[in-house]
């Protein structure tokens, strides 16, 4: 009996869909670019939801974040949900997650422990006993930190004292009661993720990003041959602050970056809290409560400044790049590259100035919706091929446990991808779901998306946004409220609510008829 395929699923964190070097000539991404001349690239992905935990939980879940409950950064994804990780253990799967996961929020709480908090983020002796099992995953390595973040630890922080860092603290910023002599310093004018020095003086040796490799080239020397793997290799990159260590801190100039721009007027006819990013101080009360909520501050921040957080950005996907070229590597060299499907995309987009935002929000555009997507398997997907049709990481549960030949459970609202991914089929979904939740009441939207037209709501609210992708595809044109388009949004808020019903999730298959 041949031995079922390998799965391989390599993620970045917050990358914006047009940062691969075959379609983006600013950019030198070799690994990926290859990945997209031998497999399938998708240029209409969409995350379920654009922030960390909620659209993590649903690539392990293959549910919306309404239906498996992490539904925003804070909430703990609860540890007795099935994932994909559980049912490929339980069929002679050999799991792994190495990286980032981000199902736990920074703070415990009674009924809500987390382990990604703090302090057990710093208790090395808890990590150095602890690998899993863990949402069904048989071995984990963790980092919960992006860049120089306090929140700095687990799996990785042992790494680096084994490689001769024993002072690593010093490189992050400081928790209470510690130093950190070489973290760089923070621009406080601006926000959290600014550095006024971008050059970090970590050595690439010891980033993370290197530790993700590392880890995830030794878990598949640890395979054996006549059991298949999943492997979730999970890159913390490129998500702020916009800190790097040397050589790729210097590898882009930003004199040669291009940022997105705000047009004039663009936001006169969208809701509110568009036309407050772009002032000074605004008034987004209403909104941080209980907690503060991402996006919703001023975005006015000097081209200057964006150009070299650009250039950072870039610098650290063409390093997570390198990464990739050495795990795939390893894949041939142990002789299962071509039966492995591999898989690249990430969690959500990003802002680098589009629309004159930045970082993440409760802001639907494409560049925050959208992601990169490749596919790769030899003689299945067909080679240097691109996809226009609908995607969600939502599909990518479903469609892995196609892969290895189990039967997909009822509660998973993704879609099985496989024919596409084979050429059997142009397109399976109809319609894309994103959901962004971050407090209780607001910001509180959810977004449907088709072949050609977007459409957003918001709780409570009788504004919204209704774009035509087709022909307005850099969304300035706002027709919620354009008298020639009523009848269309009224045909589209029909099809969202139809679509609302057809992804209702059942976790029990009725077996009776009382």
């Amino acid at each position: 009996m041949a031995k079922r395929p390998n799965i391989l699923l390599i993620t970045s964190d917050q990358q914006h869909h047009d940062t691969i070097g075959k379609f983006n000539s600013k950019i030198q991404t070799p690994s990926l670019d290859k990945l997209c001349n031998e497999g399938m690239n998708f240029t209409r992905a969409y995350c379920p939801s654009p922030v960390c935990t909620p659209s993590r939980a649903s690539i392990i879940t293959g549910q919306y974040p309404s239906s498996h409950g992490a539904w925003t950064i804070g909430v703990k994804l609860e540890e007795t949900v099935e994932t994909i990780g559980e049912l490929l253990y339980k069929n002679g799967y050999s799991t792994g997650l190495i990286g980032k996961a981000h199902f736990q929020p920074l703070t415990s709480v009674p009924g809500q422990e987390s382990i990604e908090g703090q302090p057990t983020l710093r208790d090395l002796e808890f990590w150095k006993n602890f690998k899993g099992p863990w949402y069904g995953f048989e071995h984990i390595e963790l980092a919960r930190n992006h860049a120089d973040e306090s929140h700095v630890g687990q799996h990785y922080a042992i790494w680096m004292e084994q490689n001769g860092l024993s002072d690593w603290k010093e490189y992050f910023q400081p928790v209470p009661g510690e130093t950190s002599k070489y973290a760089p310093p923070i621009a406080r004018e601006y926000d959290y993720w600014a550095r006024p020095d971008r050059v970090w003086q970590l050595d690439e040796k010891h980033h993370y990003t290197n530790w993700t490799a590392e880890r995830s080239i030794e878990f598949l020397d640890q395979q054996k041959d006549d059991k298949p793997f999943f492997l979730w290799t999970s890159f913390q990159d490129p998500h702020p602050p916009y800190v790097l260590s040397d050589p790729w801190a210097s590898m882009y100039n930003p004199s040669d970056m291009s940022p997105g721009t705000l047009k004039e007027g663009e936001h006169d006819l969208n809701p509110p809290h568009f036309g407050k990013t772009q002032t000074t101080n605004p008034d987004f009360e209403n909104w941080h409560s209980p907690f503060n909520a991402h996006g919703c501050m001023s975005h006015l921040y000097p081209m200057e400044e964006l150009k070299k957080d650009m250039a950072i950005y870039y610098g650290m996907i063409s390093f997570m790049d390198q990464n990739i070229g050495k795990i795939i590597n390893k894949l041939d060299q142990i002789g299962e590259l071509d039966n492995t499907i591999i898989i690249f995309t990430t969690d959500h987009g990003h802002f680098i100035g589009q629309h004159g935002l930045i970082a993440k929000g409760p802001f639907h555009y494409e560049d925050m919706l959208r992601l990169p997507f490749i596919v790769r398997w030899p003689g299945k997907v067909p080679q240097n091929s691109s996809s226009s049709s609908l995607l969600s990481l939502v599909d990518l549960a479903p469609t892995f446990l196609k892969v290895a030949g189990i039967d997909i459970p009822t509660q998973m609202q993704g879609v099985d991808q496989t024919d596409v991914f084979y050429g059997n089929e142009e397109s399976i979904r109809s319609h894309i779901f994103v959901e962004n939740r971050h407090n209780p009441k607001m910001p509180h939207l959810k977004t449907y998306i088709n072949d050609n037209y977007k459409i957003s709501i918001y709780r409570e609210a009788n504004y919204g946004e209704l774009f035509d992708l087709e022909n307005d595809p850099n969304e300035y044109n706002n027709l919620w409220d354009n008298t020639n388009a009523q009848t269309l949004k009224k045909e589209l808020l029909f099809k969202f609510a139809q679509a609302t019903l057809k992804d209702e999730t059942s976790k029990m298959k009725r077996v009776s008829g009382a």
